[in-house]
């Protein structure tokens, strides 16, 4: 059962992946690399088996007082198994795409069949924040530390999105979350929707938590002001906008899933409005969060 689940989400982002396609085709090249990326992800998720997310009453009780998420990146669960799989298919996906890190994927890909990648250490080194571990290991694979990261990173991903699934059912329901930071890792929101029934979300940046959040608010300053918070969109593409916030000088992206005939693939349409940072940018404004490990 879930491998048709996984399936039909392959297709639908596929179909998701050709319709941009047709509407903007400048973005050809990038949409099919990612559609691949994304498609590998969904796929070994099926396959992915992490110790689910464990909190005792007491600490929730704490963390919900304190307005703390619930997990450190530390405390993520990863199955390694699945994840070096993903791995070695991204490495693929990127030497026949031939972008800017085919040259790293080769030699990351050579290092994997040679054994010389400790997945233990390689994770622990993201989890953990440890940049002078992760360069010190890209120094060792022959690789350059974004090229290894991105593909770090895009390898765990199932892993975290289904292990912040199981730690959501330690939120309180009755109490919205009124922070911009994930409730679950921490993280800053990547991408904001409206949906059907006229809500405001954020998605987290890393592990992709989807929480609700009022809909005048700036989730990196917490900014409420009316007056310091608008928006900037094209007539062309008014499923998009962009929320910025002149307090913090900070911007979001917004996709407004209510006028969008077709699936919506958030990751997708992350990388499908690059633009948008570009006129953000144009405008003075600066992305709340680095996109380094998406793009």
């Amino acid at each position: 059962m879930t491998e048709i689940i996984i399936n039909e989400t392959a297709g639908r982002i596929k179909k998701t992946a050709n319709a941009i396609k047709k509407l903007r085709p400048a973005y050809s090249k990038i949409v099919d690399f990612y559609e691949k990326i994304f498609t590998a992800q969904e796929k070994s998720m099926a396959k992915t088996d992490i110790k689910p997310a464990q909190l005792a009453d007491d600490i929730i009780a704490i963390k919900a007082k304190e307005k703390f998420p619930l997990f450190n990146l530390s405390e993520f669960s990863v199955d390694v198994n699945s994840s070096r799989k993903l791995f070695k298919k991204i490495c693929k996906i990127i030497n026949k795409s031939e972008n800017h890190m085919s040259s790293a994927a080769i030699e990351i890909f050579a290092a994997n069949e040679n054994k010389k990648i400790d997945f233990n250490e390689l994770y622990s080194a993201l989890l953990h924040d440890d940049d002078a571990a992760f360069v010190n290991i890209a120094a060792k694979l022959n690789a350059g530390r974004d090229a290894l990261a991105f593909i770090t990173y895009n390898s765990i991903k199932p892993s975290l999105s289904i292990f912040a699934e199981s730690a959501s059912k330690y939120l309180d329901k009755d109490n919205p979350w009124e922070k911009g930071y994930c409730p679950v890792c921490g993280n800053a929101p990547v991408i904001s929707t409206f949906e059907s029934d006229g809500q405001r979300f954020l998605t987290c940046s890393f592990c992709w938590h989807k929480w609700t959040i009022t809909r005048l608010f700036c989730p990196f300053c917490e900014n409420k002001e009316s007056k310091s918070l608008h928006y900037l969109f094209s007539e062309d593409e008014k499923e998009y906008r962009i929320d910025v916030c002149d307090r913090c000088n900070k911007y979001i992206k917004n996709v407004d899933t209510r006028i969008i005939d077709r699936f919506v693939y958030l990751p997708l349409e992350q990388i499908a409005s690059l633009h948008l940072d570009i006129m953000a940018k144009e405008k003075g404004f600066e992305s709340g969060v680095p996109l380094e490990l998406q793009v």
